[in-house]
């Protein structure tokens, strides 16, 4: 059997989105990641770091896919997952700056809490705090 590739980490997600800037008060003024210095490809967008985490944004145009994920908003959809300090905290703060929930905090079976939020082009976003 041929040895495996063996992938190190995630290096950056990558969505389509409709608007630049309703993007950035989500990703920067929500949940508090940084806007980074992304190369100057020739269609625009932005990218987003907190701590080896990347969220690559391309701004939809003739040749993108469609903004938005499509999916179903719930929390068995199609998402990507932020770990955070205390996603209970979270989600208060998520309500407090006017952002609905998809699902309140609820807690795994393996102690782990987690709450579910939509960008605003509906990409499913999970925060999840580690059991305690």
């Amino acid at each position: 059997m041929p040895t495996p590739i063996r992938v190190q980490s995630l290096d950056h997600v990558t969505i389509v989105v409709r608007d630049l800037s309703a993007t950035r008060r989500f990703y920067v003024e929500a949940l508090g990641m940084d806007e980074v210095l992304r190369p100057g490809f020739s269609f625009a967008g932005q990218w987003f770091q907190a701590g080896a985490t990347q969220i690559h944004t391309i701004l939809e145009y003739d040749g993108s896919g469609k903004a938005g994920s499509g999916a179903e908003s719930n929390s068995r959809g199609h998402h990507f997952a932020f770990l955070v300090e205390n996603a209970e905290t979270a989600a208060m703060r998520l309500t407090e700056l006017g952002i609905s929930l998809v699902s309140p905090p609820k807690t795994r079976p393996d102690g782990a809490v987690q709450v579910f939020v939509q960008d605003p082009d509906g990409h499913l976003v999970e925060l999840c705090s580690l059991g305690r």
